[in-house]
């Protein structure tokens, strides 16, 4: 089965707890980062998976590989690396609202001639994460190695995550991202990225002018709990969220959703350039809820907890219940 590759960050989120009658702040790792996510997705729904990103060498790292080990994630730079683990500090205020601080660290002890030499010969797919475009020195390396991903017959999706609160010059920011999205053949974003880029735009015409760029054939947008809608030039689809009879949070859930749709394209024989523009509304919708019910069950769990493709079928063939 060839490679689905998937490129950029895995992080530790440290996650403060309420502060204690002693004043004292306690924070909770948990692993993250969208491509780790995702990665750990596709290898849970039965892909062969390689993920793309430095580990450090420090006990958050180890931390890291837990998840990559048991899910069947292959780690394409085994080596790893002295920079300590890239860090998200989470602290919450008094309402309860969270604000990040990001501490980067060994997601970037890359080199460009490093990464495509770690590339498969054949990858099916190259997913784009979303730091690759945050800085400028960074996102020359990645879009080199998203080449030179494609020169070897992948596929090329990206998930950028948009984040404003992350870079000191966003029109900047919305230039390098600009490059990436004209190679890619799909592209997912959330309501929240088309927000943070155009707010006077409605999600359609967002869709509308994504499929005008070069390589794009598909468009994913994840609208939170009002469901997911997709665009290609054969038509469109939206589907609602599945709801699982437990909740635990939505951590992950827009990764998971990711790995949910490329999976059924995949096996669906259209996640190629040419039949992905050639999916129609009954193909975009039958996507649509697979991929939901994958992020309905990762939903079920707190943190990010992606489900086994046994757990995805048993729901599946149950019938859906939203």
């Amino acid at each position: 089965m060839p490679m689905f590759v998937v490129g950029g960050e895995s992080l530790i989120d440290l996650v403060s707890e309420p502060t204690g009658p002693d004043g004292v702040i306690r924070m909770t790792a948990h692993q993250g980062g969208s491509p780790y996510n995702c990665a750990i997705a596709l290898a849970r729904l039965g892909m062969e998976s390689g993920f793309l990103c430095p580990i450090s060498k420090d006990g958050f790292g180890t931390y890291l590989m837990g998840p990559l080990e048991a899910a069947g994630v292959r780690p394409l730079l085994v080596e790893r690396v002295a920079a300590p683990s890239t860090l998200a500090v989470v602290t919450l205020d008094a309402r309860g609202a969270a604000q990040y601080e990001f501490y980067r660290g060994a997601d970037r002890a890359f080199t460009r001639e490093g990464l495509i030499a770690a590339l498969p010969e054949r990858p099916a797919l190259f997913q784009i994460g979303g730091f690759c475009p945050i800085l400028p020195e960074d996102a020359e390396v990645w879009l080199d190695v998203a080449e030179a991903a494609a020169a070897r017959g992948a596929t090329l999706s990206i998930d950028p995550n948009v984040r404003p609160s992350l870079v000191a010059d966003f029109e900047a920011y919305r230039a390098r991202l600009d490059r990436f999205l004209d190679i890619a053949h799909l592209i997912k974003l959330s309501e929240e990225d088309l927000a943070a880029l155009d707010p006077q735009r409605s999600i359609a015409a967002h869709a509308a002018a994504l499929l005008e760029r070069p390589n794009c054939e598909m468009v994913v947008v994840t609208l939170g709990e009002k469901g997911s809608r997709a665009f290609t030039a054969a038509g469109e689809a939206e589907a609602g969220i599945y709801r699982p009879a437990v909740f635990g949070d939505t951590v992950g859930a827009g990764d998971s959703l990711m790995a949910g749709v490329l999976t059924h394209l995949a096996e669906a024989g259209a996640l190629v350039p040419g039949r992905l523009g050639a999916t129609g509304p009954e193909g975009l919708d039958a996507m649509l809820r697979f991929g939901a019910v994958v992020a309905g069950l990762n939903c079920a769990e707190k943190g990010c907890r992606p489900p086994s493709r046994e757990a995805v079928e048993g729901v599946l063939g149950g019938g859906l219940s939203r």
